[in-house]
Order: structure tokens, then C-alpha cells, then sequence
């Protein structure tokens, strides 16, 4: 399968954190993904760039805050992000580019 830029679209990022890493240990891996993506999207995603078997999708959406810019009222983007599990003996790993 080769990856349709459609897919780049859907994942923005791979997400590592303290949390993120824990996950890990679970076979799950964390991406930012766009705000209006469904999970089936995701799943394929993971699936055509990634090559490996997607066992479930878990998303969150974290509203952005409120922050001051240069003096000025605005606000930070709501952001999604997207938990993959894995099937056994699939693995991703994020620390190495795309």
C-alpha cells in the first residue's frame, strides 16, 4: 500500500510525552491528529503509513486555553489527540522520523 497524502493530513504527529510513553508499555502509540478525523480514519492512516495491524482507536479532544500574546487576549487551538493500540507483536517507533 502506499500512503495517499489524505493520510499525512489525518496524522499530524506523533506525541511524546511522560504519559505517552507509559502507554507504550501497553502496545500504544500516541499521535496528534486533525480535530475533524473519525477513528476508522485514523486506523487507515496508521495502517497505510505505518504498516502494522491496529488493534483499537481511543480519542481526546484537549480544549485550548486562554493565553496572553504580545499583550493581547487570544487562544491556544483545541487539539485531538488519537491512543492506537496495536496488535500483539506490531511495534512503532516514534523517536525515528517518517
Amino acid at each position: 500500500m502506499s500512503a495517499k497524502p489524505e493520510h499525512y493530513d489525518v496524522i499530524r504527529k506523533p506525541i511524546i510525552t511522560e504519559k505517552a510513553t507509559m502507554a507504550s508499555e501497553n502496545n500504544a502509540v500516541v499521535f496528534e491528529v486533525s480535530i475533524d478525523s473519525s477513528k476508522p480514519q485514523i486506523r487507515e492512516a496508521v495502517e497505510a503509513l505505518f504498516g502494522v495491524k491496529v488493534k483499537a482507536v481511543n480519542t481526546a479532544i484537549t480544549k485550548g486555553k486562554n493565553k496572553v500574546f504580545r499583550g493581547r487576549p487570544g487562544k491556544r487551538k483545541d487539539v485531538k489527540k488519537a491512543y492506537v493500540t496495536l496488535e500483539e507483536g506490531n511495534t512503532i517507533d516514534v523517536t525515528t522520523g517518517l
